[in-house]
Formats: structure tokens, C-alpha cells, sequence
């Protein structure tokens, strides 16, 4: 008899603690938020469903049929829109934004306003450090998204090796571990890499495989903007060998950020690349990547143009070498070499500064005219004085298509300021490539841009639209939704996103902002 009492207040316990509310119950149900009549994708690919959602403190309850069963704080007419989860955005650099005094800053809309509920920072082997701080930092000060970070190689190792061209020792390389270790243990999704950029650009296989290896050993993840995306040092095609051999080595996961085939000598080796990478999938690696949908890259002018070599030990060395007679012509050759490589034309490299209006909007071959000198002559004298950033046009459509339908390919902005990406890949996903161009379906530019990214970035209970997760939604408008940003003001919000909920909280409601920051800071393997 004790045991059947014991077996029937478990069972009580169990359907009190219960968070599904299902619409079948007698009695009405109180929620915090009811969606009612929009079109439901659910994030996995499906077909869109007419379906209910309710929302209890920070989870979703209830999918499913319309129901009368319910009462909430909050009801919002879904009629004509389409519901999604919340989109993922895997690559980003909004770190300025996310540790902003300003309020407005950090809530991100940028971001909100496409849909994108969740951010990663620390890309490109540039991470903040401790990583544990600024988790610490966001949870304290309130952020509009969540917020995730990858530990960064370049800072790990700028922080023990300078800038220089040096390979680590046998101790310097155990420091090195021993911060992706602990960078791991405070919350890091895993390891990323800045292979093209200094110093990453100075660092051999073993290096990288050792701290990739640490990295894993914690489930996380190697994230790389790998050493070469076009022709400019070992050629793409050399460069995907050399990401599949980490992860091989190192026994991790592999993502390529922003996957493309960059400049006139490898256009159309998006196919080339898709072959190499299933070919690894088939062997049992696990190799993902994300994209911008945008024909037109943008990263640091002196990044982008000047040789290593040249940049070794920071941008005093580089200065410096600039003001040395003998050495003039071997960096205006190898400027030279990269402007071919990138775009073979000058027109197509455009300056952005937001601190010289008179770099703005102007490419190498508008102030080679302005200033006759050379194209190079152009980088040099720009780079000795300032450091703008570069929009090259260097990616054809026929590639960025390709790459876009593979099941392994998601939505990643890079965004950060100055380039439309940051202000609208996602909402341009789903305007220009699903409703517009049909490239992809509407349910496939979803899943690309929400579960697909929980899914490879091991993100607990976000990215669909199912009871228990939580409730991280976006409800859009298809014959509004747009992004509005383009190259020469790369820096309007999209539209046609009326409502945005985080972790529960209504954040854009009728296209405003209600000056809240429900988002959280996401650690790897947080209970």
C-alpha cells in the first residue's frame, strides 16, 4: 500500500511540474504570451503549419491547434505573418555594441530587427579576454540577444607571443593550451582561428592541432576563418585541406566561416570545395560551414593588401618598413600580387571609414586618379596614416548560390559596422534568395538560420519553435520583410520584423523596441 501511495505522489508531482499545456485540458490556462493565427515554421525544414504558440515565463508550453483554452498577460494577432524560432547568427563582431554604456547599443537592434536572437562573438581568432569576464560582464549589465563566445587563437596567442613571427616553444605552447583550457571552462562554444589575419597567419598545423585538441576535449567546437579564401598565400583549395586535417588530427567538429571562393583564379571552385568536404563528411568528420549572402567581402585594408611579411610584429613594424627605400619595392610588388589575387581590378576595392570622409566610398582606382600615384602606392600612403576597412568585390553569384543549398551550409552575417551584412543577411536571406529568387524555400532559409546552427553549435534548447524550449521567437511579415542596408550606407535596419521575443520577453513589439535586454550570456555545457 506504501508503495502505490509513494508511486501516485511521483506520478502528481510529475504532472504538476509538467510545462505543456495542452489545449485539451478543461479549464483555462494562464499564459504569458498567446501567438494566434500566424503560419508556424517550426525550424527543422517542415512545411509551415496555422498553429497557436503560448509562452510561460521564459519557455514556450504550447504548439498547436487554435484553442479557445487559454488566457494570456499578452495576445498578438498572428494573422498573415509567419512565426519562426529566433535566428542564430554563428559569426559576428559586435563586441563595441555588446559592451556599450549605452543601453540602445548593447540591446543590439541591429540584430533584432532581422530576427536574430542569438549572437556569437569571438570570431576570427579575436576574442575578448578572460572569457569569463565579459559572460560575467553581459549577465550584469543586460543585453538585447543572447550572447556566446568562442575563445580566440590570435589572442591567446598575441597574449603569449607578440605579434611577431615566432613559433611557440614547448612551454609557451603548454601557456597557450592552458588558456583555451580555462577559456573552455568559463562558457567558451570552443576554439576559434583568424588563419589569414596577424599573428594566426604566422602559426603551423601543430599549433593550431594542439589547441584545437583542448578545445574538444570540453565538446566544443573549431571555428576558423581559414588561412586562405581565394589565391592570396596556399589557394582555397590548400586551405580547406589544411581545416579538414585539424579537425582529423584534432578530433573536433570543424566549422569554415563565411565559406566562398574569393577572386577571378578560383571562381567556380565552389564545386571543387563541396566534393572535399563530403568527402570528409563520408569518412565520418564532422564539417559545417556558414555564409553571407553578399557578393562583396570586408575586412582591414591592410589585412586584406599587405603581405605578412610586411605586417609582422604589428602595425609600428609595418609603418616602419613602409619608411625603408630598400624594401619599397618588394611591398609594392606583393600589393601588387594581392590586389590580382582579390579582385584583379582596383575599381572593385572600396574604402569605408567612418573616421575619413575623404577614404569613404572611394575605391584604389578613384584615388589612384585623385592623387596619381599607383594603385599600391594608394595602400601604402592610406595605411601609413590611418586604417580603413576594404569592401572587395571578389564572389560571384553562380558560387554563392552553390554554396548556399548544401544541407551543411547556414546563415552567418560577420556582421559589424559599415558592411549591409551586418544590418540585414537574415532578413535578406529570406527576401532575395527564398520569397524573391527561390534559391532556397522559405522553410530552408529558417532552418539554416535557426536550428540547423543550435544543432552544429551545441546550443541547448533554442533554434525551434517546441515546447520546453525556450521561447526565442520571431514573427515576420513575407511581403515585408527587407534588408535595407547596401555598400554605400551600410548601416539601416531591415524591415518587416514586427515582433522579436527573447528568453520569454516581448523586445520588439510593432516594430519598436520596449527598452528591455532580456538576453542572456550562453555558456557551452551550462546546466
Amino acid at each position: 500500500m506504501k508503495r502505490i501511495t509513494m508511486h501516485l505522489l511521483a506520478s502528481m508531482a510529475v504532472c504538476l511540474l509538467s510545462l505543456s499545456v495542452r489545449a485539451q485540458d478543461n479549464k483555462p490556462k494562464k499564459l504569458d504570451i498567446l501567438i494566434k493565427g500566424a503560419y508556424v515554421f517550426d525550424g527543422t525544414g517542415k512545411d509551415s503549419v496555422l498553429y497557436d504558440v503560448g509562452i510561460k515565463g521564459e519557455r514556450i508550453v504550447y504548439v498547436g491547434e487554435p484553442t479557445k483554452s487559454f488566457k494570456a498577460k499578452t495576445l498578438i494577432d498572428g494573422t498573415g505573418l509567419y512565426l519562426s524560432p529566433g535566428f542564430i547568427d554563428p559569426h559576428t563582431h559586435y563586441k563595441r555594441q555588446l559592451n556599450n554604456k549605452d543601453e540602445k547599443e548593447r540591446a543590439l537592434l541591429r540584430a533584432l530587427m532581422q530576427g536574430v536572437t542569438t549572437v556569437f562573438e569571438g570570431n576570427d581568432g579575436g576574442s575578448p579576454w578572460p572569457i569569463g569576464e565579459t559572460l560575467h560582464k553581459w549577465k550584469e549589465t543586460g543585453i538585447g540577444p543572447n550572447a556566446a563566445l568562442f575563445v580566440g587563437h590570435n589572442t591567446v596567442r598575441r597574449n603569449v607571443l607578440g605579434d611577431e613571427d615566432v613559433q611557440p616553444t614547448a612551454n609557451e605552447l603548454k601557456t597557450m593550451e592552458n588558456m583555451v583550457d580555462r577559456a573552455m571552462k568559463e562558457g567558451a562554444f570552443g576554439l576559434s582561428t583568424g588563419l589569414f589575419y596577424t599573428p594566426g597567419n604566422y602559426a603551423e598545423l601543430d599549433e593550431v592541432v594542439a589547441l584545437a585538441k583542448v578545445a574538444a576535449s570540453h565538446g566544443g567546437i573549431y571555428d576558423t576563418h581559414q588561412r586562405d579564401e581565394g589565391s592570396q598565400s596556399i589557394g582555397v583549395v590548400a586551405s580547406t585541406e589544411e581545416v579538414l586535417k585539424i579537425a582529423e588530427e584534432a578530433g573536433i567538429p570543424a566549422h569554415i566561416s563565411h565559406i566562398k571562393v574569393s577572386g577571378p583564379k578560383t571562381w567556380g571552385k565552389s564545386d571543387v570545395l563541396i566534393d572535399m568536404i563530403e568527402k570528409a563528411q563520408a569518412k565520418g568528420l564532422k564539417v559545417t560551414a556558414n555564409q553571407y549572402p553578399y557578393e562583396a567581402s570586408r575586412t582591414g585594408l591592410s589585412s586584406a593588401l599587405v603581405p605578412p611579411w610586411v605586417r609582422d610584429g604589428g602595425i609600428k613594424a609595418m609603418r616602419a618598413r613602409f619608411l625603408q627605400p630598400e624594401l619599397r619595392d618588394s611591398i609594392l610588388k606583393g600589393i601588387a600580387k594581392n590586389i590580382e589575387a582579390r579582385t584583379a581590378d582596383p575599381s572593385k576595392l572600396v574604402l569605408a571609414s567612418k573616421k575619413n570622409k575623404e577614404l569613404h566610398g572611394k575605391s584604389l582606382q578613384d584615388l589612384s586618379e585623385q592623387w596619381n600615384i599607383s594603385p599600391e602606392e594608394v595602400v601604402i600612403k592610406v595605411c601609413s596614416t590611418s586604417l580603413p576597412s576594404v569592401h572587395s568585390f571578389m564572389m560571384k553569384d553562380e558560387d554563392i548560390n552553390n554554396f548556399m543549398v548544401q544541407p551543411w551550409v547556414m546563415t552567418g552575417s560577420d556582421g559589424g559596422s559599415g558592411h549591409p551584412r551586418g544590418f540585414g543577411t537574415f532578413a535578406r536571406k529570406i527576401r532575395k534568395y527564398a520569397l524573391d529568387d527561390k534559391v532556397l524555400s522559405v522553410s530552408q532559409a529558417i532552418y539554416k538560420s535557426s536550428y540547423l546552427t543550435a544543432k552544429t553549435l551545441n546550443i541547448k534548447d533554442r533554434g525551434a519553435i517546441e515546447e520546453g524550449y525556450y521561447a526565442d521567437v520571431v514573427l515576420f511579415d513575407p511581403n515585408t520583410i527587407k534588408d535595407n542596408s547596401n555598400y554605400d550606407n551600410g548601416e539601416v535596419l531591415a524591415s518587416g520584423v514586427p515582433y522579436v521575443i527573447v528568453n520569454g520577453k516581448l523586445v520588439i513589439k510593432d516594430g519598436q523596441w520596449q527598452g528591455n535586454l532580456p538576453g542572456k550570456a550562453l555558456k557551452l555545457n551550462e546546466k
